[in-house]
């Protein structure tokens, strides 16, 4: 690997956000693709972290430095990639649904998704049904991800499910479904294409599916 890159990967790893900006800087400057900065950079340090997350090395704290210092990088970044035309990994619509205002766990995985390579639209919390239909309508998704924290609000995620049948626009995305209260056991009898137990497999699940 590029020196460059090795500083940069090894930033994201310890959570460096105030430097990884300057780095993907340098590397862009050593006339490095934005393509090459993003895979081996910042791609392949955010799986790194998602597999000592898996391991028990690496605990949400971590993981939310990492994906921050990640993030920081890839606003200097984004503009280079548009230009060099990299095709993202896929669009997602990401939001917590209607009646929950939590946001921690949705914006870690947002976070870890936009690092994957992903498209992200966050659409907040406390989200209504229609406003993911109305996304999906507009084209601007391949997979809806939603999010609950309370047992109470996980009923909306199957008047979403619903929304998007009764719009007739559910067969164009796939559905990921995940919170703290959340199960596959809900997630089949809801209708949804999967189920993340944590924001590392939500990346492994939204690949997946995307490949599917």
């Amino acid at each position: 690997m590029e020196p460059i890159l090795q500083n940069l990967y090894d930033a994201i790893m310890n959570g460096e956000a105030n430097s990884t900006p300057g780095l993907v800087n340098q590397a862009l400057n050593q006339g490095l693709p934005a393509s090459q900065i993003l895979n081996e950079g910042m791609i392949a340090a955010m799986n790194h972290v998602g597999m000592l997350f898996e391991e028990g090395e690496f605990f949400v704290p971590e993981m939310l430095i990492a994906a921050r210092a990640m993030q920081a990088g890839l606003a200097v970044l984004k503009p280079h990639l548009a230009e060099a035309e990299v095709k993202a990994a896929g669009r997602i619509v990401a939001g917590t649904v209607k009646g929950d205002l939590h946001d921690i766990g949705k914006n870690l995985v947002c976070m870890l998704l936009e690092g994957a390579g992903f498209e992200i639209i966050d659409l907040g919390t406390d989200v209504a049904p229609e406003k993911f239909v109305q996304v999906v309508q507009e084209g601007r998704a391949d997979v809806v991800a939603l999010s609950a924290l309370l047992t109470t609000t996980m009923p909306n995620m199957k008047a979403t499910i619903e929304a998007l049948n009764n719009a007739g626009v559910r067969g164009n995305v796939k559905v990921m479904i995940g919170g703290a209260p959340v199960t596959q056991a809900y997630a089949d009898q809801i209708g949804a294409d999967g189920y993340a137990p944590d924001a590392s497999r939500a990346v492994a699940l939204a690949k997946s599916l995307m490949d599917a």
